[in-house]
């Protein structure tokens, strides 16, 4: 197994003619997968693998095929967005843009324009991949943080929310990616506005609900044609107009409003705030599992922890146990309670904490915490491991007191560009932002107030998400592109959506429906608050002889009737380069 961390990007090279997606100006993009949003452009059936049977499910995703360009999202109308950018001869992050707009507008339980989007993007043209951090900071004012540490962070409220990154994110993918203007690509979110809909609610959080009315829709629709002004008055490069995009929202009227609201609101976030953010674009951390490469996000989200999980199975004959067996179950569990502990324990903004992921992801640690996992015991408490000694486990650092959204989205297209994305805004009782139709997310209640742990709040500083694309490559080419819903639930189904395709040679549309289980032995990364140690949430399909098994083992299992995390995936055939989306709502450019 092997691993490769984050490195500065280096020279890239020009394009040949006939590419339509051309990264950072001048290449085109291949691949891009995401978690909060699917929109996925591929080709049609595939031949896959014998894969092991499974029970029908009762209501079956949404499946697309085509080799003209393919979407899948959480709503049909952000869905028919990025439809209607292909059609117009845009390319993938065209879509992709259009189709994250969208769903800030139809799915503001789960994503707004005041959340958050990493962007994985593999770029064929020049054989690598590059992440997008589309995540928002704390307020820099260091009063601010003193209060967060005197008395919390509280959930849904404005104190809550960190700087909006969905702009910015969304510019950032079209001036690096795309082909179309923001003009373009707001067209058909303008369309949803200007026809009135969705109604919105704003949950006070006491049982009652307030409906934000028209005039939600009415102001976004105002806020997203300044933006539009902003850019058709600029001077220069389509880069460079663009920008005025995202300078009018961070630095311009727009942030005036906003920084208005957050002062009548008794908020911490200013204008200076919204002045300095910007969307980084970084290389993503990889690993080797059983021959394929895996691209995941860095330890400003949780994903290293798929990473880690990986590497620890990778020890282990995990089709020889069989499918949901109890030895399958109770490994996987196993591996992913060690690997979480790590998380806990040391991931965070790497721009202010050090995280040792060298060392997680080494061989010798690997092996080292792979010796912890009994196969006839369930481990039921809390075991980071200490990756700067080599030592196996250590006391956890957060010890108490406890505490008590997201959509999917894959873009791909004709030209074979890929995008993948986890747009997210978890909920907030704030409400709209005067005038300006803004609805801002609580992320920064995934930070924690434990001084000196990589993840408590200080100032300027982005919390460490759930948020976790994940792209899955085989001979340097992607096979699989997932994106998951479900806060700390979404790389636990990730990983069995991996194994079910890798270890059982499942296809994507079975991959997808095979039942998953899950468990609550972390701490949250939402509201500092540890969940059952020792839990186990299996499928009601599986059969009591194996619940009675794990029960034996000393896990706590509790039967669900859902599924685990909300998945949308593109599948693709390693030899036909054929490709399947499958996922909430999956459509296809004829």
């Amino acid at each position: 197994m092997s691993l490769h961390l984050p490195c500065p990007a280096g020279q890239r090279k020009k394009t040949g003619p006939g590419r339509a997606l051309p990264p950072y100006n001048d290449s085109p993009m291949y691949k891009i997968v995401s978690i909060m949003l699917v929109s996925l452009l591929f080709a049609s059936t595939c031949a896959w693998p014998q894969a092991t049977k499974l029970p029908a499910a009762s209501r079956g995703p949404s499946v697309a095929t085509g080799n003209q360009g393919v979407v899948v999202s959480g709503k049909p109308a952000a869905t028919a967005a990025g439809l209607k950018m292909l059609a117009q001869g845009g390319n993938a992050a065209d879509a992709g843009a259009a189709t994250l707009l969208a769903l800030s507008v139809t799915y503001v339980g789960a994503f707004c324009v005041g959340g958050e989007i990493p962007i994985l993007v593999y770029n064929a043209d020049q054989k690598n991949v590059k992440l997008l951090e589309g995540q928002g900071e704390a307020p820099r004012d260091p009063n601010a943080i003193a209060w967060y540490m005197k008395h919390g962070i509280p959930d849904g409220d404005v104190k809550a929310a960190a700087v909006p990154g969905t702009v910015d994110a969304i510019v950032t993918l079209l001036k690096l990616y795309g082909t179309k203007s923001f003009e373009e690509v707001v067209q058909p979110t303008l369309a949803i506005l200007d026809a009135g809909g969705p109604t919105w609610y704003i949950d006070t959080g006491s049982g009652q609900k307030i409906e934000t009315g028209v005039h939600w829709q009415a102001d976004m629709a105002v806020t997203f044609r300044k933006l539009v002004e902003a850019e058709k008055t600029a001077k220069g490069t389509r880069q460079q107009k663009l920008q005025a995009v995202s300078d009018r929202f961070y630095r311009g009227d727009i942030a005036d409003a906003l920084q208005a609201w957050y002062i009548a609101k008794g908020g911490f976030l200013r204008k200076a705030d919204l002045a300095a953010h910007q969307t980084p674009v970084v290389d993503p951390l990889t690993t080797t599992y059983r021959g394929y490469t895996v691209y995941k996000t860095g330890p400003l989200t949780q994903g290293p922890y798929l990473l880690q999980t990986l590497r620890l199975l990778e020890g282990f004959d995990l089709k020889k146990m069989g499918f949901n067996s109890a030895d399958y179950i109770h490994t996987v569990i196993e591996a992913e309670k060690l690997a979480l502990a790590d998380r806990d324990e040391y991931y965070g903004d790497p721009n202010f904490a050090k995280v040792p992921m060298q060392q997680l992801l080494s061989e010798p640690y690997t092996e080292m915490r792979r010796q912890l996992i009994d196969p006839q015991k369930a481990s039921l408490e809390l075991r980071p491991g200490d990756p700067y000694h080599m030592k196996a486990t250590k006391p956890p650092t957060i010890t108490g007191p406890w505490q008590g959204g997201t959509t999917v989205m894959c873009v791909t297209d004709k030209f074979g560009n890929v995008i993948a994305a986890t747009p997210s805004g978890l909920s907030s009782t704030a409400g709209v932002a005067g005038r300006t139709g803004i609805i801002h997310g609580s992320r920064l209640s995934s930070l924690n107030t434990f001084a000196g742990t990589p993840n408590v709040i200080e100032a300027g500083k982005r919390p460490r998400i759930t948020l976790s694309p994940t792209l899955l490559f085989q001979n340097h080419q992607p096979v699989m592109a997932i994106s998951v819903a479900g806060g700390d639930q979404q790389d636990q189904a990730a990983i069995q959506v991996i194994l079910n395709y890798v270890d059982f040679g499942m296809g994507p549309e079975e991959a997808y429906k095979a039942p998953r289980f899950s468990t609550t032995h972390f701490i949250s990364s939402f509201g500092q608050e540890r969940a059952g140690l020792g839990s186990l949430s299996v499928p009601n399909t599986l059969p009591e002889k194996v619940q009675a098994d794990l029960r034996a083992r000393g896990h706590k299992v509790t039967v669900s009737r859902g599924g685990v995390g909300g998945v949308a995936l593109i599948g693709i055939d390693p030899k036909t380069r054929q490709a399947t989306a499958v996922g909430p709502a999956a459509a296809k450019l004829d």
